[in-house]
């Protein structure tokens, strides 16, 4: 938007706040109430769109899944990994098999 634009939109802007009695306190207010109500983002693409899967499905992510990509790739995670202290841990030290490929672990 070029500069001229921008001062047009400001001053429309105030007068129609002026008009309504609408304070720059109230606005910024209110934005901040809708930033806090926002839901966090369930699915995101590499270019950073984001879709919190309620409503309709934004297009780019109809065209990724008509491409044959899968829905759980856009996933986001979860934004509380697993704390270290609750991984689960493994003695080895009393392990006769330690070191060889019978001792791998295989989790699903």
């Amino acid at each position: 938007m070029d500069e001229r634009k921008r001062d047009s939109m400001i001053a429309y802007l105030r007068h129609r706040m002026e008009e309504y009695g609408i304070e720059p306190d109230d606005l910024a207010s209110a934005i901040a109430g809708d930033q806090v109500t926002q839901k966090p983002a369930r699915y995101q693409n590499a270019t950073g769109n984001t879709w919190t899967g309620d409503g309709e499905m934004p297009q780019w992510l109809k065209q990724a899944i008509s491409a044959g990509q899968r829905l759980e790739h856009f996933e986001v995670a979860s934004a509380s990994p697993v704390q270290d202290s609750q991984r689960k841990t493994i003695d080895w030290r009393d392990d006769p098999f330690a070191g060889s490929p019978l001792a791998r672990q295989y989790t699903d």
